[in-house]
């Protein structure tokens, strides 16, 4: 595993939003066949990627803190090695964490869901919520909430736009995701969302 420079994101579509908003469903089963670079990159720079020159994102973030962290389980990604990588929004890049990942864990890790491992990627939107508490206090939580969710939809929405699919998912263990993903300790996982072909 390397780290790997995603392609430059596209900012122009074919697809209108309303045409996406429409088109969004929850999909529970994926085909089998592989995304590109450029896919993941595009739904990754959709979620948290860098729009300005000022390095502001993709997703309005409470005084720009910025505290969540995008993890990809990776399982067939044409040109792309199978492992557990995070998303640096900084050179759109993807750093590798570990090639030591098994569907079977995930599976667990998600009660049973067996449908989440027909996915080529899993996308983890995780949050280090003292990024942002430092300055809001308590309140400062539910900024958090608020923001992996306009970074969720933005992720599905670019995922529809691309002729894909994806889901939100929020049924699972805190501890195993974390320990699948290799996430840091003071990161918390909120939401999976699996990506794929429908």
């Amino acid at each position: 595993m390397v780290r790997a420079t995603l392609p430059e994101p596209r900012q122009d579509g074919d697809a209108s939003v309303e045409r996406c908003i429409w088109r969004r469903r929850s999909v529970r089963s994926f085909r089998d066949r592989a995304l590109t670079l450029e896919q993941l990159g595009q739904v990754l720079w959709a979620a948290q990627g860098v729009t300005g020159a000022d390095a502001r994102r993709a997703v309005p973030s409470a005084g720009a803190l910025y505290p969540l962290e995008l993890y990809v389980a990776v399982w067939k990604i044409i040109s792309l090695a199978p492992g557990i990588y995070r998303y640096r929004p900084e050179g759109h890049q993807l750093l590798p964490v570990t090639s030591d990942h098994r569907r079977e864990t995930l599976v667990d890790a998600v009660h049973g869901q067996e449908w989440i491992a027909t996915a080529p990627a899993i996308v983890c939107i995780a949050a280090v919520f003292e990024r942002t508490t430092m300055k809001y206090g308590s309140r400062g939580r539910g900024y958090v909430y608020m923001e992996a969710g306009h970074a969720a939809e933005s992720l599905i929405l670019q995922a529809v736009a691309l002729d894909l699919a994806a889901t939100v998912v929020g049924a699972f263990s805190d501890d195993g995701v974390a320990r699948l993903l290799r996430l840091k300790p003071d990161e918390t996982p909120l939401c999976l969302i699996p990506v794929g072909a429908p």
